[in-house]
């Protein structure tokens, strides 16, 4: 405690005693409340973009986080100031005690909303047990509307299975229920079209993200579609399309077509990244802090959870992790030339 008392960042926390934890506050006033939890590595599709062709090497099952465990480091998180946690993965719904964290997440005090990032495929059959939880938001990912395609960049069928559970999750009062779409030249950039109209009778916020650079997933530059192509192109189609104010943490730059139900967002890391307003951390399904999805540096939180760390030393370790995050990532380039994880295993 005395080093960070000691330090410029130790002294600015203790003078300007905010009641946001001094612990999840970087050092250039990032406050970070939200906080991604991977329940597991494995998932029931291939997507190119995200596992590497030959798969990847999973973590054996006794070196993963136990829900026990998720729910110690979510409740110690919330205490310091969490008020939003994502379940992602890998695919969150294969992990067979998901409903059960769900709802031990949902008793904890303070924590304002728990979401899921899922692939959809078993999200119709789960999601009247996970609402009934305590899920509030949804994010499923969707990369095309063509059956054929879909089956091409998953290297699975399923693709009405992820329909039905779009449709469950309006059904159920979910809004918006966000599609996440990694845009890729070559791939689906043509149907940038077909998803904007997707919007008009359905409330759904179709996030467009640009293609990033991960281990395995082969990327190039000549792939990625940037946003402001993706603008120009819809707004040929409808030049009445309307910018929507966002909130400062948000990811996302929200437009809407006039009398079209849903709206479009764009996701632009990789062409205009938002370092500057990040509020996020992420713990792996291997128990491993990151403060920064392209940086590649991490910190085990289940080891020091299994060695029996107390509270206030997970607390501490938290803090100097959280302490250490970089301005920003690094550039494009860079970032596609730098070792990290596959997005699965993140």
């Amino acid at each position: 405690l005395q080093e960070v008392q000691s330090s410029g960042r130790g002294r600015f926390l203790l003078e300007h005693a905010a009641p946001f934890s001094a612990f999840l506050t970087d050092s250039f006033g990032r406050q970070h409340n939200y906080l991604r939890i991977s329940l597991t590595e494995k998932c029931n599709l291939r997507c190119q973009y995200c596992m590497p062709e030959e798969g990847v090497q999973l973590t054996p099952k006794s070196e993963l986080l136990t829900a026990q465990e998720i729910i110690s480091l979510a409740r110690l998180f919330v205490k310091e100031g969490v008020e939003k946690i994502r379940l992602t993965g890998g695919e969150p719904l294969i992990r067979p005690d998901v409903v059960d964290i769900v709802g031990q997440l949902h008793k904890l005090e303070g924590l304002k909303t728990i979401a899921v990032t899922t692939n959809g495929i078993n999200l119709a059959r789960l999601l009247p047990r996970l609402k009934e939880a305590g899920l509030n938001a949804i994010n499923i990912s969707l990369d095309t509307l063509v059956p054929a395609k879909f089956e091409f960049i998953v290297r699975r069928k399923g693709f009405h299975k992820v329909m039905e559970g779009i449709h469950k999750a309006t059904e159920l009062g979910y809004r918006p229920v966000k599609v996440n779409c990694v845009v890729m030249r070559g791939f689906n950039e043509d149907e940038l079209l077909a998803f904007v109209d997707f919007t008009k009778d359905l409330p759904l916020d179709v996030r467009f993200i640009e293609y990033m650079p991960f281990d395995g997933n082969k990327w190039n530059f000549k792939k990625m579609v940037s946003y402001k192509e993706m603008l120009d192109t819809i707004k040929q189609q409808w030049p009445e399309l309307e910018k929507l104010p966002c909130e400062t943490s948000s990811t996302a730059k929200s437009y809407k077509v006039p009398h079209f139900q849903g709206q479009i967002s764009f996701i632009t890391s990789m062409s205009e990244h938002f370092c500057g307003s990040c509020n996020r951390l992420r713990i792996t399904a291997d128990g491993n802090l990151k403060v920064c999805l392209f940086g590649n540096s991490e910190v085990s939180l289940r080891d020091h959870l299994r060695s029996g760390a107390s509270e206030e030393e997970l607390v501490q370790i938290i803090g100097a992790a959280v302490g250490r995050k970089k301005k920003q990532h690094a550039g494009m380039f860079n970032i596609s030339q730098m070792k990290n994880r596959p997005m699965i295993l993140i």
